[in-house]
C-alpha cells in the first residue's frame, strides 16, 4: 500500500510548514515538548535507515545516542561556553566511531544474534556510564555552560533562547530528512535495499554487502549522536538512563508505530509516542491512574500494531485511497 508522491511530498511540506509556525501559537511549555519531539524523530530517522532501509533491526540505537549527548558534555570546556561548530562534529565523530567498532563486530551475525549483540554493546556503554566516575554514575553530568553558535569571540547564533534552539533543532531534524531522502535514490540507497530484500541475491550479482551494511551503520549513528548532542545541549544534563536498552526499545518503537520503511512515519511515529506518553501521563485526565501510565501506553501500543501492521503512514495511505474511491465513484 503506497500513497502517491504528490500527496507525500505534500503531507511532508505541511509538516515541515506546522512546524516552522509552531512557535507563533505555543507557549514556552508546547514549544520545549515539540524541541523534545523532534530530537527524538532525529534518533527515530537513524533507525530507520537500519530497519526500513536495510533490514537490520538494532537494539544498540540508545549506545549511540547516549554518547553523543555524554560526549557533548565531557568534551566541553567547564569554565566557558563551547561553540557548537567544533563541538557538536567532535561528539558525533565519538558516536560514529563506537558505531564503526560496534557495526565491524555486530554486522558478523545475523537476524536474533545481530539484535543480541548490539544490545550487548548497548549495555556496555550503559554501564561504562552507570557503574564509573567518568559518566558520573546514576547521578549523571551537568553542562556548566550551554554551548552556543559562535565563531572565535563572535556569537552567530545565541541558543540560550528558547525561539533560537527550536529553529536550531528543526533545521537538524530537516537536514537529516532531506539528506536520508536523497540517499535512499542514490545507487547507495539502492544497494541498501536490495540487501534488505535478499543480501544472497545482491551477493550473487557481485556486490559485497558487507561494506554497505557497514556504511549504513555508521551513518545511522552519527545521525544519532546528532540527536545526543541536541538532547544534552537543551537539558544541560545527561545520564546513564538515556544508554539504556529501554530507549532504544521506545526508538524502536516510535519507528515500528508510525510505520518501517518510510522517513516520514519514523517522524510521525516520534510524535505519536511521545503524545501518547504525555496524555496518558495527565493526571487531569487520568487522575491517581496517571501513576500507571506505562500500562495505558503498552494497551494502546499493542492494540495500534494489531489494528495498523503498516503503521500511522499504513493507515494514511488507506484513507487516501478510501477518499479517491469514493470520488471517482461519484
Amino acid at each position: 500500500m503506497t500513497i502517491d508522491r504528490p500527496a507525500a511530498l505534500l503531507g511532508v511540506a505541511a509538516g515541515a510548514l506546522t512546524l516552522a509556525l509552531w512557535p507563533a501559537v505555543a507557549g514556552a511549555y508546547g514549544m520545549d515538548l515539540v524541541v523534545k519531539i523532534m530530537i527524538y524523530a532525529i534518533a527515530a530517522l537513524s533507525l530507520e535507515l537500519l530497519v526500513g532501509r536495510t533490514g537490520l533491526v538494532c537494539f544498540g540505537q540508545s549506545a549511540l545516542f547516549g554518547l553523543g549527548a555524554y560526549a557533548t558534555v565531557l568534551l566541553a570546556p567547564a569554565d566557558t561556553a563551547a561553540s557548537l561548530l567544533w563541538l557538536a562534529p567532535a561528539a558525533i565523530a565519538v558516536a560514529a566511531g563506537y558505531a564503526l567498532f560496534m557495526g565491524a563486530l555486530s554486522l558478523r551475525t545475523r537476524g536474533v544474534y545481530f539484535i543480541m549483540v548490539t544490545l550487548a554493546f548497548a549495555q556496555m556503554a550503559y554501564y561504562l556510564a552507570h557503574d564509573t566516575p567518568l559518566g558520573g554514575g546514576t547521578d549523571g553530568i551537568y553542562l556548566n555552560f550551554r554551548p552556543q553558535i559562535a565563531l572565535g569571540q563572535t556569537l552567530l547564533v545565541d541558543i540560550d533562547r528558547p525561539l533560537a534552539m527550536y529553529y536550531l533543532v528543526l533545521g537538524c531534524l530537516a537536514a537529516v530528512f532531506v539528506l536520508l531522502a536523497l540517499l535512499g535514490r542514490s545507487p547507495f540507497g539502492h544497494a541498501l535495499a536490495g540487501i534488505r530484500i535478499n543480501e544472497q541475491r545482491m551477493r550473487a550479482a557481485g556486490f559485497a554487502t558487507y561494506p554497505y551494511k557497514l556504511a549504513a551503520f555508521v551513518l545511522s549513528g552519527a545521525i544519532a549522536g546528532l540527536a545526543g548532542v541536541l538532547f544534552a545541549v537543551k537539558d544541560g544534563y545527561v545520564n546513564p538512563e538515556m544508554l539504556s536498552w529501554h530507549f532504544s526499545g521506545a526508538i524502536l518503537l516510535m519507528v515500528i508505530l508510525g510505520g518501517i520503511g518510510h522517513l516520514r512515519g519514523a517522524v510521525l511515529g516520534a510524535f505519536a509516542f511521545v503524545l501518547l506518553q504525555e496524555f496518558f501521563k495527565d493526571e487531569a485526565v487520568f487522575g491517581d491512574w496517571a501513576e500507571h501510565w506505562l500500562l495505558g501506553m503498552g494497551l494502546t501500543i499493542i492494540v495500534s500494531v494489531a489494528l495498523l501492521p503498516r503503521g500511522l503512514i499504513g493507515a494514511g495511505a488507506l484513507v487516501t485511497q478510501r477518499l479517491r474511491r469514493r470520488t471517482g465513484g461519484s
